[in-house]
C-alpha cells in the first residue's frame, strides 16, 4: 500500500500560552507500509532495537515575528535519548525580497539499556534561502559527529535539511551539502504552476575503518495546481530523483519517477 505507516498512541497540543506552540505524547505501536498488523517501534536500520514507548515534548516559540525558537526532546524507551533545538529567523530585504535562515542541532545519546550498543551522534544542520520576487535560492550544510548515525524511529522522516526523496545524508560522520533553486511561474502568467530542483552531495561517510564514502542526489518536481473553477482542488506533481553511491554495504543506484494526483476539499 502507499499509506504513510499509523501509529497506536497519544498527542496533545496546547495553544493557550501567548507564541507559544507546545506538543507532548507518546506513541506505543506501529503498523507500517508492508504490515498487517502492529509492531513495536524499532530504530532505523537496526531491528534489534525496539521498544513499545516513544515519548516526545517540546514547542515553539515565536520571540518576535520574524524570529522564533524551537526544542523538543523525544526518547524512545531503552534504546536512545534525543534532544533538539532549533531556530528561525525571516529578514525582509525590501519588497519582493527576503533572507531566511534555519539552523538546527540535535544531540542524541544511548541508554545503557539497550542491545543496540552503545549511541553517539550530534547533528548540526541549517539553510539559508534568498527569495526575490518568483526565484528562492537556498544553500544548505548538514554535518554528522559521533560514532553512529543519526537515529530516529524506522520509516519515519527525520527532521533534517538534507533528508530528501531518496536519501538522509546522515550517516557516521558524514558531511554533505545542498544547493536548491524554486521557481513560482505565477508571476510569469502560469499561477498554479511551481517548479523546485536540488542537488545534495555527501562525503567523509565511515564506512568500517574508512571514512571515504561518498553519495549524492538531484531532485526536481514540477508541480501544477488546476485554477478554474470546476477542477479546484486537483493537483498534480511529477517527481524526479536521481542518487549515486559508493557506499561498499549498502551500494545504491537508483532512479525514480513519481506522479502524485491530489484532490483537497474544504470540510468547513
Amino acid at each position: 500500500r502507499l499509506l504513510p505507516q499509523t501509529f497506536l498512541g497519544t498527542h496533545g497540543n496546547m495553544l493557550e500560552l501567548e507564541n507559544l506552540n507546545f506538543n507532548a505524547g507518546q506513541l506505543n505501536q506501529v503498523k507500517q507500509r508492508a504490515s498487517s498488523d502492529y509492531q513495536e517501534l524499532q530504530l532505523n536500520g537496526n531491528s534489534v532495537a525496539s521498544s513499545d514507548q516513544f515519548r516526545f515534548a517540546g514547542g515553539d516559540y515565536a520571540l518576535t515575528k520574524e524570529l522564533s525558537l524551537a526544542y523538543y526532546y523525544g526518547g524512545l524507551e531503552d534504546v536512545y535519548d534525543q534532544n533538539f533545538f532549533g531556530l528561525i529567523h525571516t529578514l525582509s530585504l525590501g519588497e519582493g525580497q527576503f533572507l531566511k535562515t534555519d539552523l538546527r542541532y540535535a544531540e542524541s545519546h544511548d541508554t545503557g539499556d539497550s542491545e543496540a550498543g552503545d549511541l553517539d551522534n550530534k547533528a548540526i544542520n541549517g539553510m539559508i534561502t534568498y527569495g526575490i520576487d518568483a526565484h528562492a535560492f537556498g544553500l544548505g550544510y548538514q554535518q554528522m559527529n559521533g560514532d553512529n548515525p543519526f537515529p530516529y524511529l524506522s520509516e519515519t522522516d527525520p527532521y533534517l535539511v538534507n533528508y530528501v526523496q531518496i536519501g538522509n545524508f546522515a550517516s557516521t560522520e558524514e558531511k554533505s551539502w545542498q544547493a536548491r533553486y524554486d521557481l513560482n511561474f505565477a508571476t510569469y502568467g502560469i499561477p498554479g504552476l511551481s517548479l523546485m530542483t536540488r542537488y545534495v552531495s555527501g562525503d567523509n561517510i565511515q564506512v568500517g575503518n574508512t571514512n571515504d564514502g561518498k553519495e549524492w542526489e538531484r531532485d526536481t518536481d514540477i508541480t501544477y495546481l488546476f485554477q478554474s473553477e470546476a477542477l479546484k482542488g486537483l493537483g498534480v506533481k511529477w517527481r524526479n530523483a536521481t542518487y549515486r553511491s559508493n557506499i561498499a554495504k549498502n551500494t545504491k543506484d537508483l532512479d525514480e519517477n513519481r506522479l502524485i494526483v491530489s484532490y483537497t476539499v474544504a470540510l468547513w
